[in-house]
């Protein structure tokens, strides 16, 4: 981790706190978007110009984690004692069939729920910066950047 986003460990964390009513209203839950934020990197555009410096998501690592949402809340669902889906909405066994592409979702709901994913992301960065700004730190932590 660089120096600035050391610098903001506190203002994500009360930005995860006022964040969760907007994942909450998503198609995402809080495990699935728990897994979407481990795949995002946060970057700063434009460092060096006060006027044109935003902060961003590098949000390239997405594919990697999309085939895990559905297994994570498969796995929520059986640690809450809650019945499996069945296999066209994402059960172990839909998951099963989607990996030797005998099924599942298809290609464009993906594209459209990762596109939905790396929107929430930039929603969060720009709560983020917002919270950053207001509690003045966003300079300090755009030059830290540079």
């Amino acid at each position: 981790m660089s120096d600035w986003q050391d610098r903001i460990v506190g203002e994500r964390m009360r930005v995860d706190d006022e964040f969760q009513n907007r994942v909450e209203a998503s198609s995402f839950s809080r495990q699935q978007w728990g897994l979407v934020m481990t795949a995002v990197e946060f970057d700063i555009e434009h460092p060096g110009d006060p006027e044109r410096a935003r902060l961003v998501v590098d949000t390239s690592n997405l594919t990697h984690v999309m085939d895990e949402l559905d297994n994570v809340e498969s796995g929520m669902a059986a640690m809450a004692g809650g019945q499996q889906r069945g296999d066209d909405d994402g059960g172990i066994l839909g998951g099963v069939k989607r990996a030797l592409g005998l099924g599942g979702s298809d290609d464009s709901s993906d594209e459209e729920r990762e596109s939905a994913a790396a929107a929430l992301a930039q929603e969060y960065a720009d709560a983020l910066q917002e919270k950053l700004e207001e509690n003045g730190r966003w300079d300090e932590v755009r030059e830290a950047a540079v």
